[in-house]
């Protein structure tokens, strides 16, 4: 059983280039990967993603990208045009405005313009950059997951702990329930007795509890309650979790409210207004889980 929420960094270095990538994931219904890198990686943020895929299934998660090369390499560079014709031209209208001011411009001067002269980065997404990438990635991921799992654990011994408390008030629900129909009864004789001075009806007496019984009869809640419990234990087995707990706890919900719509009795309610509590505590931690 896995938690979405965690967090893992990875680091390789190899030959000068060291690449370092951290990771981070939160609750999403699904799965869904931000990368955040330099511009020379932006050829890798889709390998990234299919990357992340082959780990995580659920949650929002951030992958944040750096690297430092200290390679010796050579670097190029290239002119903008357009950028160095906008400073000239915006040179120009200085220069007409205020004629007096003395003209330095040099090329070194354009040299150490802002964005003029600029390097080929992409051509530093070399092989060797993109296969550290991918081993800082897979450590990160690695970490993540192992996170991820530990808190996952963390929520799977809550989760069986609140079942069983339901399980044990299903149990306290079906062992009062066939006795409601049996105190109605004694509670009808006592009062037709009371009003009518012992001349009792027998026949009308268990006609009225036999429709009271049928009302309130909650046998089918309570089978399917004890059904729901057993697939409960064996999804908690399984991986993945998430969606199979969050639909089979909506039917928890649904008999449960049903209980309390047909129960006449104060302490059948109980029980089951403390199993919707219950059931909502695990819902709440369910949309942690993947």
């Amino acid at each position: 059983m896995y938690s979405m929420t965690g967090y893992g960094k990875g680091e390789y270095s190899e030959n000068g280039l060291t690449v370092s990538v951290e990771v981070k994931s939160v609750n999403n219904r699904y799965l869904d990967v931000a990368v955040k890198s330099p511009r020379v990686l932006l050829c890798a943020e889709e390998p990234i993603r299919a990357t992340v895929r082959e780990y995580l299934s659920r949650g929002h998660v951030d992958v944040f990208v750096s690297f430092t090369d200290k390679r010796e390499a050579s670097k190029s560079f290239y002119v903008d045009w357009g950028v160095v014709n906008a400073y000239m031209k915006a040179a120009a209208e200085i220069k007409r405005t205020y004629p007096m001011l003395e003209d330095d411009g040099s090329v070194s001067f354009f040299l150490r313009l802002p964005d003029a002269v600029r390097t080929d980065e992409i051509a530093g997404a070399d092989d060797l950059l993109l296969a550290c990438v991918d081993r800082a990635l897979r450590l990160a991921l690695e970490a993540l997951s192992e996170m991820r799992r530990k808190e996952g654990e963390r929520l799977k011994s809550d989760l069986l702990s609140r079942m069983g408390t339901i399980s044990e008030l299903r149990e306290n629900i079906a062992h009062r329930a066939p006795r409601v129909s049996e105190e109605y009864r004694e509670k009808l004789e006592s009062r037709i007795e009371e009003f009518l001075g012992g001349k009792i009806d027998e026949t009308r007496i268990l006609t009225e509890a036999a429709v009271f019984a049928d009302k309130c009869n909650i046998d089918e809640e309570l089978t399917r309650l004890k059904s729901h419990i057993d697939e409960y234990y064996a999804i908690c087995e399984s991986e993945p979790v998430g969606r199979k707990l969050d639909f089979l706890i909506q039917e928890f919900n649904r008999e449960c409210n049903t209980i309390c719509s047909k129960s006449c009795d104060t302490e059948i309610t109980s029980f089951a207004l403390e199993m919707k509590n219950e059931i909502e505590k695990i819902r709440e931690q369910i949309q942690n889980l993947e």
